[in-house]
């Protein structure tokens, strides 16, 4: 957790104080969120394969996390303008509780009379539920973190935030593959549904409450609505580093098919399936704390395009593994090189947007996010009913090593750009003019 020298030097005083407490409590309950949906994300993976044997449903699966997101991502970006980013978030955390709730009485339910095909559709609404609270928590809780944080911390406050989310992003599998083994799916839904409260509870302690934003939005309108759209691709280096996260794990994403290679390539249990599951968040999160104790990358462009490259590399590697160590290294490896790409992504787009647009172009970005990997999954598993499991997450790391290449051609300007220090928010004649709010 990071210290009061770590992130407000800047500051003294009571301002200060509450801005590290504040902090905390944020990262305190956004950590616990975290941990309950990687434990649904987990555990909806396993049952619905375990229910189904068909990898088209885990594609299916992706997809109803994500069309959510692109249906409401204008509404919800206005929505974390608007309205207090704090309540916001929490409404949105008790509607993941009362989803998981509906998870755990399917899960109930699936284990009688209700046909395992029937429990699957059960599933799947609520999933598309779920992805509907998120395509709301997302914005609101992502555009949060810098109100708390003074504008010279943000870089490093940013990279302790991505540390934190993937130590959850590693407990969450590995606790859901242990509860899974211990209580099967309805016993993980209820653990969940725990952390949910208590993500709620913390999230009251936060004082600041930010909301609306000055100069931000006073009406819903279309241009209003689409001005965070607009911001990004008036900026290339931003809509670079999104555009090229977004196809290269769209390409690349073999997470939607560890289920398959769990069950029935490596051939272990619950508890390898979690440690799978947990493998690139392994990797992500020794990464980001490497990057948090060294100064800002001075070549980031450069080092995202060769992060880039190297999770295609390791992508093509597991797919091609039979051995659990081997597919566990290449997982890792995996995560450290996506971190590279998500600090220096995130950096970009909280310096670079001005505070009353941050909840829209944070809803312009999450769609990315969400189109990169559960669009990504739903293009995994459709693909892998038609061609195979290996030679889908082989061509899938082919062609993130694809993107890579097309990318620096297509944006020298993300290619050239040095240190993330100097990534701050500048006006810009005749195009501020066009996406402000």
């Amino acid at each position: 957790m990071p210290t009061s020298s770590s992130l407000p030097r800047a500051a003294s005083g009571p301002r200060a104080v509450f801005r590290i407490r504040d902090f905390t409590f944020l990262q305190i309950a956004k950590s616990l969120a975290t941990l309950g949906f990687f434990m649904e994300v987990t555990t909806v993976g396993y049952q619905v394969y375990s229910l189904t044997r068909q990898q088209l449903n885990l594609g299916l699966v992706g997809l109803a996390y994500f069309l959510p997101a692109v249906l409401l991502a204008l509404a919800t970006g206005y929505v974390a303008d608007r309205f207090d980013r704090r309540r916001v978030a929490q409404i949105c955390q008790a509607g993941s509780l009362l989803v998981a709730g509906a998870l755990a009485w399917i899960s109930h339910q699936a284990g009688g009379a209700v046909p395992p095909h029937a429990a699957f559709l059960g599933i799947l609404g609520a999933v598309f539920l779920s992805g509907a609270v998120h395509a709301f928590y997302g914005p609101a809780i992502q555009a949060l973190l810098p109100s708390l944080v003074p504008r010279e911390q943000l870089s490093n406050a940013i990279t302790w935030n991505s540390a934190l989310w993937q130590g959850m992003a590693i407990a969450g599998p590995a606790l859901g593959g242990l509860s899974l083994a211990r209580f099967g799916p309805g016993g993980t839904y209820l653990i969940e549904m725990i952390f949910y409260g208590a993500a709620i509870v913390c999230m009251g302690f936060i004082r600041r409450r930010p909301g609306p934003v000055p100069g931000g939005t006073t009406g819903a309108s279309w241009d209003r609505l689409v001005a965070g759209l607009r911001f990004i691709r008036s900026r290339p280096v931003l809509l670079g580093a999104i555009s090229m996260d977004l196809f290269a794990v769209l390409l690349g994403g073999a997470t939607a098919l560890l289920p398959v290679f769990a069950q029935d390539i490596l051939r272990v249990d619950e508890r390898g399936f979690g440690l799978l599951r947990a493998s690139p968040a392994i990797g992500a999160g020794l990464m980001s704390i490497a990057i948090a104790h060294r100064p800002p990358m001075r070549h980031a462009g450069r080092s995202m395009m060769l992060a880039v490259a190297l999770f295609g590399v390791a992508t093509v590697a597991f797919g091609l593994s039979r051995s659990f160590a081997l597919s566990v290294v290449c997982l890792v490896t995996l995560g450290a090189c996506d971190m590279i790409s998500v600090v220096v992504r995130q950096t970009l787009v909280q310096a670079m947007t001005p505070d009353a647009m941050r909840g829209r172009v944070s809803a312009v970005n999450l769609v990315f996010i969400g189109a990169s990997n559960e669009l990504g999954e739903f293009e995994s598993g459709t693909l892998a009913h038609w061609i195979g499991t290996v030679p889908t997450v082989v061509a899938g790391g082919l062609g993130t090593l694809a993107v890579v290449g097309l990318w620096a051609w297509l944006f020298p300007d993300l290619r050239r750009f040095g240190s993330l220090d100097t990534a701050h928010h500048t006006p810009q004649p005749g195009r501020d003019s066009e996406v402000a709010p």
